[in-house]
């Protein structure tokens, strides 16, 4: 259950049951025969006393505990009537994320917060022209100023043409360092998908992390040693490489076909559904979509929106 301010709802877990005293997420056990939501409904009557009226699927886990197995379908609630109460006299609390991350939580809950950290769109940069810097970042600027207001708190800096020219690295790593700058002033954070040279030269100064591509997924032995690490994903092995290197997020599709890859088959909507509910991590849905896709993209199990032009040109 979430509030406008960001607040989550926690309750914790009484004496003599299994994880006594860790706080968690309201839930409880699907029924035989009972839908997912409606479980949601009465778990959250029965524990806390509120009616949810709207909500959405955030994400799907398993975890492994030495002595069972549990499956969790987390969902984010965010319309309800009634006030949260300890109905079966459990604690209730209001925290914000960061506060979150300093409680004593189940260790199957943990990778919520990483859904919970996220926003819902991610805006993937064009290729920029380093010798043309001022004219990208003003464009970076004027993007950042409209849409962060409306949950864009994530961007992905993409420089993948080599960069051979004398100075051309140079340009680069001061562009990178100008972007950041920007997505900070405005309170968003940046990661950068560029060569590794490129990075390894000093490009990731100042950034909050690193987006792999598909190839690099595919050859990275470990994950990256930033905070926040993510990766382009097109198929079940892409998401289970990502999952093996424990990373943030990542970003599958195409979802629908795109002018700048026209020739790469789209997974739609039920493909992407599909292999979101394998993903123990949150994944943005990308190809050809809009803000206005974001319903869609959460009913399905995504964590939001990547884009590139409905957000840079729009």
């Amino acid at each position: 259950m979430l509030r406008s301010s960001g607040q989550v709802l926690i309750t914790r877990r009484p004496a003599g049951v299994h994880l006594q005293g860790y706080w968690e997420f309201p839930g409880g056990k699907v029924e035989p025969g009972e839908g997912r939501w409606a479980a949601l409904e009465r778990e959250l009557y029965e524990e806390i006393g509120v009616r949810a009226l709207d909500g959405y699927p955030l994400i799907h886990l398993s975890h492994a505990y030495p002595d069972r197995h549990v499956s969790l379908d987390v969902w984010e609630v965010t319309e309800w009537r009634g006030e949260p109460r300890g109905c079966e006299g459990q604690a209730v609390e209001w925290v914000g994320t960061d506060e979150l991350e300093q409680r004593r939580l189940p260790p199957a809950d943990r990778p919520i917060l990483s859904a919970l950290k996220l926003p819902r769109f991610y805006l993937v940069t064009p290729e920029p022209d380093v010798d043309d810097a001022s004219g990208f970042l003003e464009r970076l600027d004027a993007v950042l100023g409209r849409w962060v207001p409306r949950g864009l708190e994530l961007v992905q800096l993409r420089i993948k043409a080599p960069l051979a020219r004398p100075g051309e690295r140079e340009r680069a790593l001061r562009l990178c360092e100008l972007a950041a700058a920007l997505a900070h002033r405005d309170g968003a954070r940046i990661v950068l998908n560029a060569p590794e040279r490129l990075a390894a030269a000093g490009g990731l100064e100042g950034m909050d992390g690193v987006h792999l591509s598909s190839t690099a997924l595919r050859s990275c032995p470990t994950r990256p040693a930033m905070p926040l690490v993510g990766a382009s994903c097109h198929d079940a092995a892409e998401l289970r490489a990502a999952a093996s290197l424990e990373l943030d997020f990542a970003v599958l599709g195409p979802v629908r076909s795109t002018s700048s890859h026209p020739h790469a088959d789209s997974i739609g909507w039920s493909g992407f559904a599909g292999l979101v509910e394998r993903a123990s991590f949150p994944v943005f849905a990308l190809g050809g979509l809009a803000a206005d896709d974001l319903r869609a993209a959460r009913e399905h199990g995504g964590q939001g929106v990547a884009g590139i032009s409905s957000f840079w040109q729009g």
